[in-house]
């Protein structure tokens, strides 16, 4: 079991694919620290509307909460967060969508002569036609959070 678990994401909605990389960090570790994009950053980089922060928090929280294992969730700036910093995080859980930064993070903390972390890539869920399940797809009413077909 890996001390410190590191997670990060905008969360915009909180569907399946969300839920699977959430529980999997919690059940691999003492404890998880979740990196919740800032409004600014993830609005930078998002096609949908975000949510804002404080109400993606409320969202993030009443999941973890359900899980029952230590958590604590921090307002994350950049791509990295504190993931190229803290020397108790131990393993990053990540999307296959997200491997690359991961990587990056790894290279940035062996520059500063942190451990690398374990990575742990949980796999893309796909929905009921076979695609990936997604935000802008959830949002486009495409499909639902549970990846169910909407629309044919």
């Amino acid at each position: 079991m890996f001390r410190k678990v590191v997670i990060g994401g905008t969360f915009n909605m909180i569907h399946k694919g969300h839920r699977r990389i959430l529980k999997t960090g919690l059940q691999l570790a003492k404890s998880a620290i979740i990196g919740l994009t800032s409004d600014d950053f993830a609005s930078r980089f998002r096609v949908e509307k975000v949510i804002p922060y404080e109400k993606r928090r409320e969202n993030l929280e009443k999941f973890l909460r359900s899980i029952g294992k230590p958590y604590e969730i921090v307002e994350i700036m950049d791509s990295y967060g504190i993931a190229t910093v803290d020397p108790e995080i131990d393993c990053i859980v990540v999307s296959e969508e997200t491997l690359l930064r991961a990587e990056e993070i790894n290279a940035i903390r062996f520059k500063k002569g942190l451990e690398k972390l374990t990575i742990v890539v949980v796999p893309i869920l796909l929905a009921e036609d076979g695609k990936p399940i997604s935000a802008d797809r959830i949002n486009s009413g495409e499909i639902d959070m549970e990846g169910r077909v909407l629309k044919r």
